[in-house]
């Protein structure tokens, strides 16, 4: 019994290390695609503006023992989601850049090689044939220049636009990582459960044999019956059924743990876990405090806030339409011809030729297309400021729950760590009764279920609690930020 309570408590330090782990660490620089270098969304959006792709997609290695910190930093790098939104945000700040280009001039050159015959009627007084044809043989390098000199604040509420949807891929970015950061300490943490499950069927296997041979001890001796022995062979048998059962699902546990990584799904993973740490054991913030931080911390609400902004630069630059503009064009170039006539020679001419021009260009009718385009600016900017009330409510929602969700986990940490003391005890002493002939076999059994469903409440809850603290975490989002986590962790002696 020692041992199975030694088990739970060395599950418990593990664990208790991953969430501390998972809470306050910052990945490493230097990474590719910007993963974990960047913790606001100008900071996400600048370092994709610049970071330079990775076409390669590592792999793990078998015999290599891997801890989360490692696993998170694959996962950002080769999840495809991590990925895709890196490819956005690129895309967003390049957009940027395309949008400020229109405060530039553009200048063209082209270059004209030509050769032209023309007929002219003349007086057959004049030319016997009563016409002239004329050849003229051209060329013409050129340059020309189009301005936007002046068009009411359309072109800033585009670069408005743009940085703000820039802004919002950065935010976007930041989301993705944490969720998949989540997604990986979850999948790790469920694989660490069904590692201890593995191992409390194997003691419950144990203690199932245990049964099974005091059992057959008592009916050597003439103090049982052929059925109790074979009631605890058919416990024993039911122990190596949840056996085989854990250990599947196991190495399930592993295959879903890659594939949130985002390599090829295998179930050839080996992972380690720490034991310098313990459970937490309280909240370090009030559930408005945790509201508080969600509202003003969440990715996704900043990205949100991001695309109100720039549907409110839509919305300008929409109704700019209705205003004219001043464009400054010109041209110049260099134009030689050497035209000939089949009356006589005519002159050569080599000249620098030029233009320019100053033009306001104002836009009368459209048939109703500005208009238009106005209403749907409008109604994106609507849409956007409902979708940032519902993500408002979502994210309140996600507090709360996960408040309560670890209050209650805490809750039946503690109750699971009684229920597992009791469970030993009263196994031994079933145990111990049977054997002085005291009490029957059912008690025995009875007891050794309830242990065997004591060992697996305990590591459920566990896993669960850590996994609530974790998710408070996510959804205040803090994941991978600096500020305190949520809660704190129980020091035992001998700890720091």
């Amino acid at each position: 019994m020692k041992d199975t309570t030694r088990l739970l408590s060395k599950f418990g330090l593990k664990l208790a290390f991953l969430f501390f782990f998972v809470c306050t660490w910052t990945p490493q620089r230097g990474l590719t695609q910007c993963a974990g270098t960047a913790s606001t969304p100008q900071a996400a959006s600048e370092c994709a503006a610049h970071a330079v792709p990775s076409g390669k997609v590592a792999t793990l290695d078998p015999k290599q023992v891997y801890t989360l910190a490692e696993l998170i930093d694959i996962a950002e790098r080769n999840n495809p989601r991590t990925r895709v939104v890196w490819e956005q945000a690129k895309q967003k700040a390049e957009q940027l850049g395309l949008e400020k280009s229109a405060y530039y001039p553009v200048l063209a050159g082209l270059a004209v090689f030509a050769d032209q015959r023309t007929i002219s009627p003349f007086p057959e007084s004049l030319l016997p044939r009563g016409y002239s044809t004329v050849e003229i043989p051209l060329v013409q390098p050129e340059i020309t220049l189009q301005y936007l000199l002046f068009d009411f604040g359309q072109r800033g509420a585009k670069v408005d636009g743009a940085r703000a949807e820039k802004l919002a891929a950065g935010a976007n970015f930041i989301q993705a990582n944490q969720e998949v950061a989540f997604q990986v300490a979850s999948e790790y943490y469920k694989l660490l459960t069904a590692q201890e499950r593995l191992q409390a069927t194997q003691e419950t296997l144990k203690t199932a044999q245990t049964t099974q041979d005091a059992a057959e001890d008592q009916l050597a001796n003439g103090r049982s019956t052929l059925p109790d022995v074979l009631n605890a062979r058919a416990e024993t048998s039911q122990a190596v059924f949840d056996m085989e059962s854990a250990d599947g699902d196991e190495k399930i546990s592993r295959v879903t743990l890659t594939e949130a990584i985002g390599v090829e799904p295998s179930p050839d993973i080996t992972i380690d876990a720490q034991k310098d740490a313990s459970l937490p054991e309280s909240l370090t913030l009030s559930i408005d405090e945790l509201i508080e931080r969600a509202l003003s911390d969440r990715p996704d609400l900043m990205a949100q806030a991001a695309e109100i902004r720039a549907a409110d630069d839509q919305v300008r630059a929409a109704k700019a339409e209705y205003r004219p503009k001043i464009v400054l064009s010109g041209s110049a170039a260099q134009t030689a011809v050497w035209p000939t006539a089949d009356n006589g020679q005519l002159g050569y001419a080599n000249v620098t030729t030029w233009s320019a021009e100053l033009g306001v260009e104002w836009k009368i009718f459209d048939g109703g297309a500005r208009k238009s385009g106005v209403a749907i600016a409008e109604s994106k900017k609507r849409e956007a400021q409902d979708v940032m009330t519902a993500k408002h409510d979502q994210a309140t929602r996600q507090v709360w729950t996960a408040f309560i969700a670890f209050r209650t986990a805490l809750r039946k940490e503690q109750a699971a760590l009684a229920l597992l003391d009791s469970a030993n005890t009263s196994y031994s002493a079933s145990l111990e009764a049977y054997q002085y002939g005291v009490k029957n076999l059912i008690d025995v059994v009875t007891a050794e279920r309830q242990l065997a469903q004591a060992r697996l409440s305990g590591v459920s809850a566990r896993s669960q609690l850590l996994l609530e603290a974790v998710d408070l975490e996510f959804v205040t989002g803090n994941l991978l930020r600096t500020k305190p986590a949520a809660t704190n962790l129980h020091v035992q002696d001998g700890q720091k």
